[in-house]
């Protein structure tokens, strides 16, 4: 189906797209349009404007700091994670973006795009929630950083507001990570996935059993206690035409204990 017109605007700075982002109510931000293109093209939404930031080179950087600690522009995508060597200070960050979707895919999506969808199918937002990552977000009044267990608000819906952008996804430092999923096919979106990090103490994420990644923090990284940890947490997933609530339950425990499996094995 073709597009109906729509406005668009190329700001060649941070401060430029937030202005006609402030300006325009109905001003959407474009990052690797892997999702908003398709929404528009099924008549499912469509903004007055689009604002591509694919020519903001502030957004597009992967810096390594000297203490470890990982700072990823929202605009870079997976295919320059995957490639960077400094985003291979935390490994799985490159394994993961490698699981998403095609090449097609992982040459235009990108990580700030990816998880301002907050899609609880998407790989990303489970991973960044197990690893601690910060989200750095800008507006008209300036810089504001959410933590992982704030900025996952919803389906679809996270702390970036009207008017504002995700600028960097900020990750501590840390190799003890694992990432396990049950996909629609191989490249497909997740029916149930987990995300584990065991540096310093064990922090699980789980995806697709609620709006928002689960985070859990089992007393240790044994098997019995990380199960232990998602019955605790009462999950009740939705069911649809590819998993039931009650299979998705299941796959939660067996992915969980397979991502600290990972985990370990990393140390």
């Amino acid at each position: 189906m073709l597009l109906r017109e729509v406005a668009y605007a190329r700001p060649a700075s941070l401060a430029e797209a937030l202005e006609i982002l402030a300006a325009d109510d109905g001003a959407r931000a474009l990052a690797g349009g892997q999702t908003l293109i398709n929404v528009m093209k099924a008549r499912a939404g469509s903004p007055d404007t689009l604002v591509d930031l694919s020519g903001i080179d502030d957004l597009k950087g992967i810096e390594l700091g000297s203490d470890g600690t990982l700072e990823i522009g929202a605009m870079a995508t997976y295919t320059e994670i995957m490639a960077s060597s400094e985003a291979r200070a935390r490994p799985i960050l490159g394994e993961v973006c490698a699981q998403i979707a095609d090449v097609q895919v992982r040459n235009r999506g990108t990580i700030g795009g990816n998880v301002c969808t907050n899609d609880p199918t998407n790989h990303l937002p489970p991973l960044l929630a197990a690893l601690g990552a910060r989200f750095t977000i800008a507006g008209g009044d300036g810089e504001r950083t959410v933590s992982s267990d704030d900025f996952f608000l919803g389906v679809y819906l996270t702390a970036v507001g009207a008017g504002e952008l995700l600028t960097k996804v900020t990750i501590p430092a840390g190799r003890n990570d694992g990432f396990a999923a049950v996909t629609l096919g191989v490249e497909g979106t997740c029916i149930a996935s987990a995300a584990a990090s065991l540096n310093g103490s064990v922090r699980i994420a789980l995806g697709c059993v609620d709006a928002v990644p689960v985070v859990l923090t089992p007393a240790s990284d044994d098997a019995d206690a990380v199960k232990q940890a998602v019955r605790d947490a009462d999950l009740e997933p939705p069911s649809d035409v590819h998993a039931s609530s009650d299979y998705r339950r299941h796959l939660a425990e067996v992915l969980a204990v397979r991502a600290v499996d990972q985990a370990r094995g990393a140390a």
